[in-house]
């Protein structure tokens, strides 16, 4: 063969490569609203810089008629390239292939690209569009899933992971998107369940659809699963690309610095407003949030699970900053399990990867009942106490109203090393509130009383004005100041700067033992 020959043969096989499915599967992608696998990756990388590995790979299963049907690439696409400059290492399932199952080719490809990563030093990236594992290649692909699933596993807290789900993933296949850091998914056309509808009709008689059963609002409201929600696949790149914006490459490195454009002197006075008189009135921490960071800008994680409690990256001085803080507009604020699990992932997530933490603390409490006594919120609870004992990050602390009880201690408080803690005049810290600690104290003075609510009443002022408020825990160095709310950003910001430099040692261990 001549040489010119020898580079049409090699054209010919890459337009083969990119045909994947045919013309026809892809026509059909996109009928369904869906984008190929290439398209997908097209969109997430800087034009130009993307160097695709493995192009011609093909399967080595002569089952089944498989030996009459070999697609250059097998199922998936991977490779490495640059978003917004940085480099990130990429897979993106191919459903126009063998419905985008996983055989042994396709996980020898997902493993070479995620080992580059850990040498390397960068972002993984999973776009997974998959019918699951290929039947036809028995316990290899089932090996193939086990190897990733060990993969994500190492590169935990070393390199960020996250999992854009863009159609069906089911079975094992949804472990690795779990396992990983975040996890995006498509309104109306991704999927995830251990077990389909038609399944679990037969074993248990429930009726379900796809959507009712794991659809991207399922994962992101009610399970947890799912960080984020997306109108279509161009939205969900376009987050995926943003929230890389704050995340450093590797554990080794600090967060993207962007030169800031708002002033980090800046005051706002609609902050003193902003606390209702009325102790029981609640209000929207996120008004709070979005007045100090840096230009307004709130990237909210998991936003619309366990939301009286907010989660999310945001800027000060254009350093990144993890912002934890207890929700008033919902549950009064109270921490409860699902709350506390949200919040103690995104902590550990942050230490992780050295972004300092800011919690805005309005808490009165945790949430009473049965169910959550029945469903473990002492176990529970103590993740998030446990993940903010452990984090040697910058931990900077705002207590705005309530700080009662255990939930004090829990949400950053100086007692779990805390660097720097901030109230309001408006802050309440106490064992518990006034109502309460009134019927304890006072029980007896009430019920002999001659007007027992009007005792109770005056009694109650009388501890809040004494108690509820932060001057006897600045008394006791709890508190390091007390501030007024329109210095709460110039006063985080000079605090964040001032920790920056900040080395705290742990015990030498393998690891600790978190109540999971």
């Amino acid at each position: 063969m001549k040489r010119e020959e020898k580079f049409k043969v090699l054209d010919a096989k890459r337009v083969e490569a990119a045909l994947a499915g045919g013309k026809d599967k892809i026509d059909k992608q996109h009928e369904q609203g869906k984008l190929t696998a290439r398209e997908r990756i097209d969109l997430l990388v800087d034009p130009g810089s993307f160097h695709e590995l493995d192009t011609f790979a093909l399967h080595q299963c002569d089952h089944f008629g498989m030996e009459k049907k070999k697609i250059l690439g097998d199922g998936v696409v991977t490779g490495y390239g640059m978003v917004n400059g940085r480099t990130v290492f990429v897979f993106a399932q191919d459903f126009t292939v063998f419905g985008g199952s996983l055989g042994e080719a396709f996980a020898n490809k997902v493993c070479k690209v995620m080992d580059m990563a850990m040498r390397v030093g960068a972002p993984m990236i999973g776009l997974n569009d998959s019918g699951g594992a290929r039947i036809q290649e028995g316990v290899a692909s089932l090996g193939g899933y086990g190897e990733i699933f060990f993969r994500n596993t190492i590169a935990s807290g070393v390199i960020p992971q996250i999992s854009a789900i863009m159609g069906p993933c089911a079975g094992g296949a949804v472990y690795s998107p779990a396992i990983t850091d975040f996890v995006f998914m498509v309104k109306n056309t991704s999927h995830m369940f251990i077990t389909g509808p038609e399944v679990i009709k037969a074993a248990t008689s429930e009726e379900v659809t796809f959507e009712d059963l794991g659809g991207a609002m399922t994962h992101n409201k009610t399970s947890g699963v799912a960080h984020f929600a997306a109108e279509n696949e161009q939205r969900c790149i376009e987050g995926i690309k943003d929230l890389l914006s704050y995340l450093p490459a590797n554990n080794l490195e600090d967060p993207p610095y962007v030169t800031p454009t708002d002033s980090p002197g800046r005051m706002d006075e609609r902050l003193f407003d902003l606390i209702p008189e009325d102790p029981n009135k609640p209000y929207n921490m996120k008004d709070i949030i979005l007045s100090v960071v840096d230009d307004a800008k709130f990237l909210e994680v998991h936003q619309y699970w366990a939301q009286n409690i907010l989660v999310g990256f945001a800027r000060l001085n254009g350093r990144v900053v993890g912002i934890v803080a207890n929700q008033p507009a919902v549950l009064a604020g109270c921490l409860d399990i699902n709350s506390s699990t949200k919040g103690a992932r995104f902590v550990r997530f942050c230490d992780c990867f050295n972004i300092p933490l800011v919690t805005f603390v309005d808490v009165p409490g945790f949430l009473p009942g049965t169910a959550q006594e029945y469903g473990g919120i002492i176990r529970n609870g103590a993740k998030l106490l446990f993940a903010y004992c452990e984090a040697t990050v910058p931990k900077l602390t705002v207590i705005t109203r309530k700080a009662y009880g255990g939930a004090y201690d829990v949400m950053c408080s100086k007692h779990v090393r805390a660097d720097l803690n901030f109230a309001w005049p408006t802050a309440e810290i106490a064992v518990m509130g006034p109502d309460g600690a009134v019927n304890i104290i006072f029980r007896k003075e009430i019920q002999e009383a001659k007007d027992g609510k009007g005792a109770r009443e005056e009694l109650v002022t009388e501890y809040r004005e004494k108690f509820a408020n932060p001057y006897i825990a600045a008394e006791r160095g709890y508190v390091d100041d007390i501030i007024e709310p329109d210095e709460t950003r110039p006063r985080l910001i000079s605090g964040l700067e001032t920790m920056l430099t900040k080395r705290e040692a742990r015990p030498p261990k393998k690891h600790a033992s978190i109540p999971l």
